[in-house]
């Protein structure tokens, strides 16, 4: 009599490894975007912290350029390579641009003042 066979062929086992690897590696994926995005989305939490910080310091009577200064100081030590920018603009309106190192370069920073590679919040107000 014949015997049957029993058990996984080899080439079983491996498709069944590697389909559990793919899955496995998708996942890693997916964690690391979701890791970069909240990466993202607190760096721009706390340049909108900054930037609305500045303008209420400057809309009011104290000095700007240690208002600005204190403030640049604290976005370099809260963002990549944070800084910060006031531009008077003729029409009576100002815009407190704080920006920081994109690491992705896919959203640049749309003000003609910021250096480039930049990401950034940008806040106008009048006085």
């Amino acid at each position: 009599m014949r015997r049957l066979q029993r058990g996984d062929s080899l080439i079983e086992v491996m498709f069944a490894l590697s389909l559990a690897a793919v899955t496995a590696l998708g996942l890693v994926a997916v964690q690391s975007a979701l890791a970069r995005g909240e990466r993202m989305a607190l760096w721009r939490e706390r340049a909108a912290l900054v930037a609305d910080s500045v303008a209420e310091g400057i809309r009011g009577e104290a000095d700007r350029a240690a208002i600005v200064t204190q403030w640049r100081a604290r976005a370099a030590s809260m963002l990549p390579s944070g800084d910060v920018a006031v531009i008077d603009r003729t029409d009576g309106v100002r815009i407190v641009a704080v920006s920081w190192h994109a690491e992705d370069r896919a959203d640049p920073c749309p003000e003609p003042q910021a250096p480039p590679l930049t990401s950034c919040i940008s806040v106008a107000f009048a006085r």
